[in-house]
């Protein structure tokens, strides 16, 4: 199974720190932020990885990552998006890397405390479909947020105004090959992207969706509140445990 860290758009919430640089290369206590996803991938027993990027300072990751020896790994795989299009967008750029087997993607601005290996491997036993990741957190309208009847999610929906529960979708995603069949068929959203959460409920619809808790603390570093709060809690618990 393959490995996908999505760190591309223009970081536009993150200005004027962004103008300079892309902002999964922002610091995050000790290490740059996207040490952390590549780190989520490898403690899940995940070494074939690619890495789409993007904006200005693309160059920077391979100077920064090389062939990511620095995880214990022989290689990385690298691919560029251009502008922003919508975190479904930029994964569609790993179609032929997927080579029509499972991914797993990680958002590049994702930190977690511990590790989901659990998980992947029951998406490996999984004969098809996708899985998610939710979390419980205090301000579910900043996310996709399940709807859930019984165990069963019958939809996400994405940040709603009023959420019908405490979770939120958190930026880990695993699929099996039709999910890039999935992206091909998407519409843009009203803020002109092509929404993973339209791609989450395809398989929904389906009935090929099964979901995780995860277990200990979740930062998506995507604002300066979350940023701070991520390097915090790196810095008193560590992250990514195996």
């Amino acid at each position: 199974m393959k490995g996908v860290v999505l760190a591309g758009g223009l970081g536009s919430r993150m200005y004027p720190l962004t103008k300079v640089t892309n902002k999964h290369l922002l610091p995050v206590y000790n290490e740059p932020m996207i040490y952390y996803p590549i780190k989520i991938l490898v403690n899940a027993g995940i070494n074939d990885i690619m890495i789409v990027t993007g904006g200005n300072n693309a160059g920077e990751f391979l100077k920064l990552l090389g062939n990511g020896a620095e995880f214990g790994l022989r290689h990385l795989n690298y691919t560029y998006q251009e502008g922003e299009g919508g975190i479904a967008a930029a994964l569609s750029l790993a179609e032929f890397f997927a080579d029509e087997g499972k991914i797993v993607v990680v958002l590049g601005d994702n930190i977690i405390e511990k590790n989901v290996r659990k998980a992947v491997e029951a998406f490996e036993k999984q004969k098809d479909g996708a899985r998610i990741m939710l979390k419980e957190v205090p301000d579910p309208k900043r996310f996709g947020v399940p709807v859930f009847d019984g165990r069963r999610i019958v939809r996400v929906e994405e940040k709603p105004a009023e959420p019908k529960s405490q979770y939120a979708v958190i930026g880990i995603y695993m699929y099996d090959r039709r999910v890039f069949d999935f992206i091909k068929a998407l519409k843009p959203s009203e803020r002109g992207e092509l929404e993973i959460t339209d791609v989450n409920n395809f398989y929904i619809n389906e009935g090929r969706m099964e979901w995780d808790i995860l277990d200990g603390w979740w930062s998506d570093a995507g604002t300066f509140e979350s940023l701070q709060y991520a390097g915090n809690m790196v810095a008193q618990t560590g992250a990514n445990k195996t």
